[in-house]
């Protein structure tokens, strides 16, 4: 019997659950339909897709596939989903019904827009029983109520009585389900209502506001033959709550509920728990709005603290009473100052999200590296913590740089020149090279001792008349070595500049017209830079890693081409991005510079004929070699 019993609820399920099966598939039919149709106006929906996701969005993903496909999409920024996966050439239509199945979401079009949702199961609709007319009547000439019931809902009754005459009647919790029965004729209203509640076993007060309390005569005994009650919103009788239609309120321990409910009124949620777990608490402003929630065994506080976020609504416990309303209510504002101990204020406003800030008004305190916020205290709660986590000790960064800058040169001039005119400019050095100049004066004087030797008469040479002899040779090796010291902020640059100057002449000619032009010449000296600069990034990671960002540039100067021209200059530049570890040294070299020079003027021919040719030529031979290296060493300090 008991095999046969089972078998028929194990058929029973699995009925069930094919049902279930069936429907969504003729769900997501109806969805592969919706996009073959919207095919025909976006072709993009056929194009095959290539995408590879790791831990990203859905409306990042979505919105990658309809920007590459040409598609319009809308996706619910409510859906907190993420995405891992990687398609490669499969069509839109497809990836689209896989996050339909994956997800359980919906899609409508609407036009030729595709419209993602979390899919909503329809709700199931209960028969609705007709109510049936409660037969009260009142006569406000004579403050007369009649009354016909006949097994009527008390519930139905108040409010029959209350919509009439004007006068509220307020039931006790446990007297929602009771069903109630009397005639009574035109009799007065404090009369009626007492012979009413007579002949049906309950109690009737009247307060001090006018309000009439129904409630049992046995709670009525219990609590002293009333139930205190007050404009305030004061919670102070310990009687059962009302409880609002969809919500379901179970208290779990002295101080936690469980609540579940789906678009309830904040007002009523909040002032069935109060009333279940006997709080009192005092409403500033009306609670506005409506929630849907499940909480299971949690304390007062934090049930009002997760049902007013995100409202215009806090909470604020003064003594044994809570005081609820609008976050800008005198009473419910706060003024709290928040030092930071590492951190400057100076940009520390701009990291804080706009969320946080919204409603809180922040001012900077520079002499107390302070922030004044004053608003409601749950956000300057959440703003505090989120600066406690921000307020951390920003490590210092040592930096060492050694540049080595190392230039080796030779040269080779030697020749015999002569003309006429103004000798080119010479040193009449002897030794140790020699680059000499000889006068007319000394060229005649060697000619007449030659000159008497038999028949020979060589004259003289003309006053304009020069000959130079040169023959030098020069080598040259330099090094020089700078050790700058750098320290700097995490992610934040440190630069060094090391260079010289020279100016140049620049004439201007100005010609000022009229009747006679005038004309003027000016003279300025202009400067040029050489310089060499090294500026490094450097960004501390949680390993003591340090990412190096560097950037070095080396120019230098060139001869000039005329003596009031400006100097050339020629430029060494190279980045890199490099991670080291905290203390280690680091070589960047490379910045090399090779230059060489041959050249000379002679007599055709004669230039070119062995030993002779230096009689007929002058020639230069140069040589230069320069490197340029550089060491850094970053070193962490806290």
């Amino acid at each position: 019997m008991k095999k046969r019993y089972f078998k028929c609820i194990l058929i029973g399920v699995l009925w069930l659950c094919t049902g279930l099966l069936h429907a969504q598939d003729d769900r997501f039919t109806a969805i592969e339909q919706k996009l073959k149709d919207a095919a025909k106006q976006t072709p993009g929906l056929k194009d095959p897709v290539d995408l590879s996701v790791n831990n990203t969005s859905i409306q990042e993903f979505v919105r990658a596939i309809a920007v590459s496909n040409s598609i319009n999409v809308y996706v619910e920024p409510t859906l907190d989903i993420k995405i891992t996966n990687n398609f490669t050439n499969v069509p839109a239509i497809d990836v689209f019904m896989f996050l339909c199945r994956k997800y359980d979401l919906d899609i409508t079009l609407i036009g030729n827009i595709i419209s993602f949702s979390k899919y909503l199961p329809p709700a199931i609709t209960q028969p609705v029983t007709p109510v049936k007319q409660v037969n009260v009547t009142f006569n406000s000439f004579n403050n007369a109520l009649s009354l016909d019931l006949n097994n009527d809902s008390l519930v139905a009754v108040a409010k029959a009585i209350t919509r009439k005459s004007q006068k509220n009647v307020v039931l006790a919790p446990d007297l929602i389900s009771k069903m109630v029965n009397g005639f009574i004729q035109n009799m007065p209203f404090d009369n009626a209502l007492e012979k009413f509640a007579f002949g049906n076993d309950l109690k009737i007060t009247k307060t001090d506001d006018n309000f009439y309390l129904i409630e049992k005569k046995d709670a009525a005994k219990t609590n002293g033959g009333g139930t205190g009650a007050n404009s305030s919103g004061l919670n102070t009788s310990g009687a059962k709550p009302t409880i609002p239609a969809g919500l379901t309120l179970k208290r779990e321990t002295d101080s936690t509920v469980s609540v579940v409910g789906n678009n309830i009124p904040i007002t009523d949620v909040a002032a069935a728990v109060s009333a279940e777990l006997k709080n009192q608490y005092y409403l500033f402003s009306e609670l506005k709005g409506n929630t849907s929630l499940n909480v299971q065994n949690v304390t007062y506080d934090k049930f009002l603290k997760n049902l007013l976020n995100g409202t215009d609504f806090t909470f604020k416990k003064q003594g044994e009473i809570y005081l609820i309303g609008d976050r800008s209510i005198e009473g419910l504002r706060a003024t709290k100052i928040v030092q930071l101990k590492f951190r400057s204020i100076e940009k520390i406003i701009d990291f804080i999200p706009v969320e946080l800030k919204k409603g809180v008004d922040i001012k900077t305190f520079t002499d107390l590296n302070s922030l004044i916020l004053s608003g409601s205290q749950p956000r300057i709660n959440e703003i505090e913590s989120f600066l406690r986590d921000l307020d951390r000790i920003v490590p210092n960064i040592s930096i060492e740089v050694i540049i080595v800058d190392v230039s080796d040169s030779k040269s080779l001039s030697t020749g015999i020149q002569a003309g006429l005119g103004t000798p080119p400019n010479t040193t009449n050095q002897l030794f140790p090279g020699f680059d000499y100049s000889l006068s007319t004066s000394f060229i005649n004087s060697v000619i007449d001792g030659i000159n008497g030797f038999g028949n020979i008469n060589l004259g003289h040479v003309s006053p304009l008349f020069y000959v130079t002899l040169k023959a030098l040779e020069s080598n040259g090796n330099i090094k020089i070595r700078s050790t700058p010291k750098l320290a700097t902020l995490n992610g934040h640059e440190a630069k060094i500049s090391i260079g010289s100057q020279q100016y140049y002449l620049e004439t201007t000619t100005n010609v000022t017209g009229g009747v006679n032009n005038t004309v003027s010449q000016g003279q300025t000296y202009k400067p040029v830079n050489a310089d060499l600069s090294v500026v490094i990034n450097p960004v501390v990671s949680g390993d003591e890693q340090i990412t190096l960002d560097i950037h070095v540039k080396q120019s230098s100067f060139t001869e000039r081409i005329a003596p009031t021209a400006p100097p050339g200059t020629t430029t060494r530049d190279f980045q890199s991005l490099i991670r080291v570890k905290n203390d280690e040294m680091i070589l960047l070299g490379g910045l090399e510079e090779n230059s060489m020079n041959d050249s000379g003027t002679g007599t055709p021919i004669l230039s070119r004929i062995p030993i002779i040719k230096w009689l007929f030529s002058s020639r230069t031979k140069s040589k230069k070699k320069s490197k340029l290296t550089i060491f850094i060493k970053p070193t962490v300090i806290y």
